[in-house]
């Protein structure tokens, strides 16, 4: 069979550390990924190199790849730099899957990082304003007051109250979503928040933007993921890859009805031949609670205004029918914007390999990742949906 799969994979403790440098981050985890893979560096063929908000925060662009690398043994391998907002990271898991697949290398590595963290947090929020159409959204002059918090904190503030004030959910159904993903996350080494909250905790959190708390929304991070992908042919020649990439798919938005997150887990689906009940966990870009629960919808685990029942019956928590975010989600485990995309799949290949400790799901063999990133005309500008399979 033709097929791509992921041979290793690294990853540092997500957090915010302003010590700590993409450099260091990158190096660790791609010598880890390559170590658990049982390849050498020699052995790289082709990099993506994916980071979204450096360029902004901390004035390296078009090179960053390069400059992360260049003391590694990747370094002069070539590589490509991948910028795609949000979804960065599995977005250039798409590009050296593609590549791979048209027989253009049987090595490829994939390494997401962020440095989100800063002296001077505006820096931080106009980076991710720049995410929008700043020509509706914005752009901060010199004389403007500096931001307190995201832009997306208001876009998902704005869904929430619309999800509200449609169906019969309330605000502790968010604020469940937040405390499920704490609780994944207290079983996560790796995860930036780990001390377990209780929905009482959640509700009377200093409120960010009206209905949402700061629990409710994902943390500035700091952090880096790699996966290696391989051939088939490669695998079976060097008795690795123990994970197949049974389809990846990417959608772009353009405007409320274009749906992005739907279009490319439909497309996922239907390339793998399987659909939302063959699922034995996902991982879902919870950067707010409310987008957890509207995902559930639009990749099909129920119809539509019935996704915080699903919170309500624990059928998304560790021991449920399918568990949701089992390393801690965007919320908990940490959201370097860059490594996101990245991070999901490292948590797939360990559960779908029995190695994630006190979260694992007992007899996974098949999950999905849904990744998206950006905000254009009232919906994500682009959403990638990846499905791993166990392999053998």
């Amino acid at each position: 069979m033709n097929e791509v799969l992921i041979a290793g994979v690294g990853m540092t403790r997500f957090g915010k550390d302003l010590r700590r440098g993409e450099r260091t981050m990158v190096a660790a985890v791609t010598d880890q990924a390559l170590a658990d893979a049982g390849i050498p560096a020699s052995g790289v063929q082709r990099v993506f190199a994916a980071n979204a908000a450096a360029g902004l925060v901390s004035g390296q662009e078009m090179i960053r790849g390069q400059v992360a690398l260049r003391d590694t043994a990747l370094a002069g391998v070539p590589l490509v730099n991948v910028e795609n907002a949000c979804a960065s990271g599995s977005s250039a898991v798409n590009l050296a899957y593609e590549v791979i697949l048209a027989g253009r290398c049987d090595v490829a590595v994939v390494v997401g990082v962020e440095k989100m963290s800063h002296e001077d947090k505006a820096r931080t929020f106009d980076a991710l304003r720049g995410a929008t159409d700043v020509t509706t959204t914005g752009r901060r002059g010199d004389s403007d007051a500096p931001p307190k918090n995201s832009v997306f904190v208001e876009m998902y503030a704005h869904e929430a109250k619309r999800y509200l004030d449609t169906y019969d959910a309330t605000i502790e159904d968010f604020a469940a979503v937040a405390v499920k993903n704490r609780r994944h996350a207290s079983l996560n080494p790796l995860a930036q928040y780990r001390q377990p909250q209780t929905l009482e905790e959640v509700l009377a959190a200093r409120t960010v933007v009206d209905p949402l708390t700061l629990p409710m929304c994902s943390p500035t991070t700091d952090g880096a993921a790699a996966v290696v992908l391989c051939s088939a042919s490669y695998a079976r020649r060097h008795a690795t890859g123990r994970c197949a990439i049974r389809a990846t798919r990417t959608a772009a938005g353009n405007g409320e009805d274009s749906r992005p997150v739907a279009a490319a887990a439909l497309a996922a689906f239907e390339d793998a031949a399987l659909g939302p009940g063959d699922l034995h966990l996902l991982e879902l870009h919870d950067a707010a609670a409310p987008a957890e629960v509207l995902q559930y919808e639009e990749i099909g685990l129920c119809p539509p205004g019935e996704g915080h029942v699903l919170v309500r019956n624990g059928v998304t928590a560790l021991g449920g029918r399918i568990p949701v975010n089992t390393d801690g989600g965007l919320m908990s485990r940490g959201h370097p914007i860059g490594a996101t995309g990245c991070a999901q799949l490292v948590e797939l290949y360990d559960q779908l390999l029995g190695r994630a400790g006190g979260r694992q799901v007992e007899g996974a063999r098949v999950g999905m990742a849904v990744n998206a990133g950006g905000w254009l005309a009232g919906t994500y500008a682009a959403a990638v949906a990846t499905i791993l399979v166990k392999a053998g």
